[in-house]
C-alpha cells in the first residue's frame, strides 16, 4: 500500500490488531507494514516511531471508554462503572499493562479519563488534593488487578516466539510451581482450586475489592 494511500487511523487500528494477538514484543514496523500491505517506511513516516505509535495504540482504547457522568448516576455508580471499564480493556488488552511500565502514554484519550475520574471525586465531596489521592488509588487498584492477566498473556507469547510447545512449558513450569506451593499448609489446602491456577483468584475478586476501596474512600471524607 503507498504511503499516501495510508492513514494514521489505519495503523494504529491495524497495530491494537497486531498487539492483541502478539504482545508488546511481537510488535514491529516490518510486520505492520506487511499487514497493510505497506513498507516500514511508509508506516514511519506516518507514526514516527514505534514508541510513538504504542503511545497512539493506548490512546485509541482509551478514547473508546465508556465515562459515565457522577452528575447524572451518582459519583460510587460512576466510579464503579469507569473503574471496571477500565479493568476490561487492561485485561482485554494485556499489551497495555506491559507498556505502562516501559512507555511514557499520553494522549487525549488518557487525559479526558483522567479529567473524569477527578470529577467524579470531586463530586463525592473530595477537595483539594483528596481527589486526586482517590483517583491515583482506584487506578493502582485496577491496574494491579490486571496484572495477572497480563503477565499470562506475555508468557504465552514469549514461549509461542521461542518456539516449542507452550502447554507443555506451561504445564511443567505449574507443576513445579504447585510442588512449591505444597510446602506451605494454607497453599498446599488451595491446590486442587481454581486459585491455584497460574494468576488466579476467587470469582468476584475485583468486585470484592473495588467495592471496598470506594467504602473506604466514602469513610475518609468524614
Amino acid at each position: 500500500m503507498p504511503r499516501d494511500t495510508l492513514s494514521r487511523d489505519q495503523i494504529v487500528r491495524t497495530a491494537v490488531e497486531l498487539l492483541d494477538e502478539e504482545g508488546l514484543d511481537g510488535l514491529n514496523m516490518r510486520a505492520l507494514g506487511k499487514r497493510l500491505n505497506s513498507a516500514a517506511t511508509a508506516v514511519y513516516w506516518h507514526v514516527g516511531s514505534k514508541e510513538n505509535l504504542i503511545a497512539l495504540a493506548a490512546d485509541r482504547l482509551w478514547s473508546d471508554l465508556p465515562l459515565p457522568d457522577p452528575d447524572e448516576v451518582g459519583w460510587r455508580p460512576a466510579a464503579t462503572a469507569t473503574a471496571t471499564a477500565v479493568h476490561a480493556m487492561l485485561t482485554g488488552h494485556p499489551w497495555l499493562v506491559q507498556a505502562f511500565g516501559s512507555y511514557v502514554l499520553f494522549g487525549a484519550g488518557k487525559a479526558r479519563h483522567d479529567d473524569h475520574s477527578l470529577a467524579v471525586f470531586e463530586a463525592a465531596g473530595f477537595v483539594g488534593a483528596a481527589p486526586d489521592r482517590a483517583s491515583a488509588a482506584v487506578f493502582t487498584f485496577v491496574l494491579g488487578n490486571a496484572l495477572g492477566v497480563a503477565a499470562a498473556a506475555s508468557m504465552a507469547n514469549k514461549m509461542r516466539r521461542e518456539g516449542g510447545d507452550a502447554a507443555a512449558q506451561m504445564a511443567e513450569a505449574m507443576a513445579q510451581a504447585r510442588a512449591v506451593a505444597a510446602q506451605f499448609p494454607r497453599l498446599r489446602a488451595r491446590l486442587e482450586t481454581a486459585s491455584a491456577d497460574y494468576a488466579a483468584a476467587p470469582d468476584d475478586t475485583f468486585a470484592t475489592g473495588l467495592t471496598a476501596l470506594l467504602d473506604g474512600l466514602e469513610q475518609s471524607r468524614t
